[in-house]
């Protein structure tokens, strides 16, 4: 060997030498970091005093909690929920409610069994009581006792309930009845409402006091709903979880009578993870203007007489109604009443691997999404109410049906949580929708998607289609004629749709728009639906035939004459 060779060899041999001595020195530093890393998220979760009793007294169930003749729980779950709330409502320019509560509620849930087979059936499913608003730990300890012996009582009996149902079916059920969680620890921040009441009572005052300015408004107030929901769940699995979030909602409400006696109302609403998204005191009073006006042209518009059967155009926040109802709701793994066949229940019970949407179009729900466009995602949650991690599913590829939002409630094919088990108050968790969105492969721009609605028309020697700008369940509650020749709207009433459904929505929906727009939507569980533009190419629109309703016998207060 050279001694330039040599001298090569040694130099490699010390620098590998140096790598490995230094990386030995940065994970022995890195030891106390990662140890002090673990011991705050030990001590944050020990220094709650809620979570600190629940551990406490799962520790004691698990140890203690045995009936003569009947076997121990497997699993045991405290959770409780600690909900701020404040609730204002204005009407005629006068406030009419205004209230500000506090609670705070338990739920227990003991399972007898096995994963395989348990007690979560009928009475089984737990137990649910007020629990004290006092940070006592011995006060909440004691509730969760008594709530979790009347929990584990009840299990005993919904077991044996439950094996004499069974029993009657010959095929064993394929699929366990709890699904396996990894334990978690995650201590999350906790929520707090925070907004100044005054400029908001001073608001629906002013914005319900223009009912001054049409005399033929019948009703027309003004409400908010602020709450603050902070979670605690302990589980004998070992997942220790504190998760809060806030959501702040505001509506406007009014209604009127045509000549005709036919009632029409509307009520746009504002739903947002924070107060600073929803509008400014002058912008809330312009948009209740802006319904008022609309609601005057509801009673000066001609009524639908005629059935229609052609393209129809809904806007981003009609088709955020639509997607919300006819696939967030059919998406979800929902166990069917024991012996039925289907995988789940909704109208893609079947559809597993089918087509239920155009090819171009794919469907995700993402509660991990904590913003879009630069609006708050109240339907975002990091952690579900089960414990187990959120995920981003993709339910729809295109357009066909791929996946359920899963809860830990399993289903034929289907044998994990995905991170959808979301529960309302004081309800057991169920697949729930997080944050829904509609992509599409082929976005047409808002003008393009109308002058395609105009094409239609034209290709079929139809006067003209429909635009639909805001709904009411299924059926429109502003509707516009849109004329083939010139693309002028005319605002008509009285119509609702025939055969708007799933089946419709997979075969006959031709355009998605590059328009999508954020619907935050409250509820027991709050959810985001994020959801562009649509266009039918076939859709039939008819006159609705609920009866008009008679108009008041006398006219209402002259105002000028009121001191």
């Amino acid at each position: 060997m050279s001694a330039k060779a040599g001298n090569s060899l040694r130099a490699r041999f010390s620098l590998l030498v140096t790598m490995v001595l230094t990386a030995l020195l940065l994970f022995t530093c890195a030891l106390p970091a990662v140890a002090q890393q673990k011991g705050a998220k030990s001590a944050s979760a020990s220094s709650d005093a809620i979570l600190r009793a629940m551990r406490e007294e799962l520790a004691r169930s698990r140890a203690q909690l045995k009936m003569e003749n009947v076997p121990p729980p497997y699993y045991i779950e405290y959770r409780v929920t600690d909900v701020d709330s404040y609730e204002a409502e204005a009407a005629f320019g006068a406030m009419r409610q205004t209230q500000r509560s506090r609670s705070r509620s338990a739920r227990v849930v003991v399972r007898v069994g096995n994963y395989k087979q348990d007690s979560y059936y009928g009475p089984g499913t737990g137990t649910v009581d007020l629990a004290p608003l006092d940070d006592d730990p011995i006060a909440l300890r004691r509730q969760l006792w008594l709530a979790t012996d009347a929990a584990y009582k009840q299990a005993s009996e919904a077991l044996a309930s439950k094996k004499a149902l069974l029993s009657r079916f010959t095929s064993e059920q394929p699929f366990d009845d709890f699904a396996h969680a990894a334990a978690l620890e995650s201590i999350g921040p906790l929520a707090k409402l925070e907004f100044d009441p005054k400029p908001w009572t001073e608001t629906l005052r002013e914005s319900t006091a223009l009912f001054r300015t049409d005399p033929k408004i019948q009703t027309l107030t003004a409400s908010v709903r602020f709450r603050a929901q902070n979670l605690y769940l302990v589980n004998s699995e070992g997942t220790v979880t504190r998760q809060g979030h806030a959501t702040y909602f505001a509506v406007m409400a009014g209604t009127t009578q045509a000549g005709d006696g036919m009632r029409l109302d509307r009520s746009p609403y504002y739903s947002a993870g924070s107060v600073n998204e929803l509008p400014r005191p002058e912008k809330f009073q312009a948009d209740m203007a802006a319904m008022i006006a609309t609601l005057k042209l509801l009673r000066e518009a001609p009524e639908v007489e005629e059935e229609y059967r052609g393209p129809v155009l809904f806007s981003s926040d009609a088709a955020s109604d639509i997607f919300s109802g006819m696939i967030g709701g059919n998406v979800l793994g929902r166990r069917p009443k024991p012996g039925e066949s289907a995988r789940t229940e909704g109208d893609f019970a079947a559809s597993y691997k089918s087509r239920v949407l155009p090819t171009f179009l794919n469907v995700t729900d993402d509660p991990t999404l904590k913003t879009f466009n630069g609006k708050t995602l109240v339907g975002s949650y990091e952690i579900d109410d089960e414990g187990v991690r959120a995920t981003a599913v993709p339910v729809i590829q295109n357009g066909e049906l791929v996946n359920y939002l899963m809860s830990r409630e399993p289903i034929r094919d289907f044998p994990d949580s995905n991170g959808h088990g979301r529960a309302g108050l004081s309800q057991p968790p169920v697949p729930s929708v997080g944050v829904l969105i509609i992509q599409s492969k082929q976005p047409l721009s808002p003008e393009d998607m109308k002058k395609k609605l105009i094409e239609i028309c034209r290709q079929e020697g139809k006067p003209y289609g429909y635009f639909v700008d805001t709904l009411s369940g299924y059926d429109p509650r502003l509707l516009y004629r849109v004329y083939e020749k010139d693309g002028r709207e005319e605002l008509v009433r009285g119509a609702v749709f025939n055969e708007l459904d799933t089946r419709t929505l997979r075969n006959d929906l031709v355009a998605v728009g590059s328009d999508p727009l954020v619907s935050n939507r409250e509820g027991q569980v709050p959810t985001t639906v994020i959801a562009p533009s649509i266009l039918f190419d076939e859709l039939e629109v008819k006159r609705t035939d609920a009866k008009n309703a008679k108009l008041p016998e006398y006219s209402p207060p002259d105002l000028t004459s009121i001191h």
